[in-house]
């Protein structure tokens, strides 16, 4: 997956799939971000459940398979993070999204399938990953104009992403060292963490709100986050988003490239594991310095 070689992929998941059906492993029982939901069954004509068991951000970067599978299937229907609803709902593919709660789903259907196992099921291919244009659209959410500044680069900001993973986040004192004439700061942050943004001089616009959300990241120049929800929210909306990565980054994104088939405006930022985030900053910088110039 990494390495984009997805037919590879899908023949080793074909596989751990055969492996899984032999052993009758039971589908609905365990913590949900473990479970494996689809076992093989057909989709084309059926009525498909769409089960979100996982992150806010790979629901986001994981939806864009629900229109290629809508293609075959009679209806899909997305059991999704409540939070999440009115953009799911918007989806390309969705016939309806419905709120994720720690019952069983309240809607007849025919075959389940959690959200991350679609590409496997539909053995998406390379253009099915990519995005050339947003693939997320909120006409709904407008673009305020308490993020706008006048003349100066809007900078959005998050630094501490979730807590199962602290190798994420990173120290918000390096944001200090984003202040240059010309930008403004604007804090995305939310939770504890949120507190530490006036001693960068941030402005806080963080908001629990999904489209109201949407609607700052769409006011903002460039987005600078860790590997977050806010990243893939940001990105799928076509949005500037530069994504700061640990040494030894998820398998999602490539090792080193700045670049990645997931997110065309994206841009990737690659710790080293000798410098810490010092480098990883310092290049940022640079890369502010050049947008500046480049909008003079």
């Amino acid at each position: 997956m990494r390495a984009c070689d997805f037919d590879r992929a899908w023949a080793i998941a074909d596989r751990n799939l055969a492996r899984v059906r032999r052993v009758n492993l039971p589908k609905h029982e365990g913590p949900r971000h473990q479970q494996l939901i689809w076992r093989g069954e057909r989709l084309s004509g059926k009525r498909v459940l769409v089960r979100c068991y996982h992150g806010l951000g790979d629901t986001i970067q994981f939806v864009r398979f629900v229109r290629p599978l809508r293609m075959i299937a009679r209806e899909v229907i997305v059991w999704c993070q409540p939070e999440l609803v009115p953009l799911i709902s918007a989806a390309a593919g969705v016939d309806r999204a419905i709120a994720l709660h720690d019952g069983t789903p309240d809607v007849p259907f025919d075959v389940d399938i959690e959200i991350m196992e679609i590409p496997h099921a539909i053995k998406a291919t390379r253009h099915q990953f990519e995005t050339r244009s947003p693939y997320l659209r909120c006409l709904r959410s407008p673009v305020p104009r308490a993020t706008q500044h006048a003349g100066k680069l809007s900078i959005g900001l998050v630094w501490r992403a979730g807590d199962w993973d602290s190798r994420r986040s990173f120290p918000v004192s390096e944001l200090e060292r984003l202040h240059a004439p010309g930008t403004q700061l604007w804090s995305l942050q939310r939770g504890e963490a949120a507190k530490a943004a006036d001693e960068i001089g941030a402005i806080d616009v963080s908001t629990p709100d999904i489209m109201t959300l949407v609607g700052r990241l769409r006011a903002l120049d460039v987005v600078i986050c860790p590997d977050t929800m806010v990243a893939h929210l940001a990105a799928a909306l076509g949005c500037r988003t530069w994504i700061l990565l640990p040494a030894g980054c998820d398998w999602r994104w490539p090792e080193r490239k700045s670049r990645t088939v997931w997110y065309p405006t994206a841009r990737l930022f690659h710790q080293d594991p000798d410098c810490g985030w010092s480098g990883v900053f310092e290049e940022v910088r640079r890369a502010i310095r050049l947008r500046l110039r480049s909008s003079t």
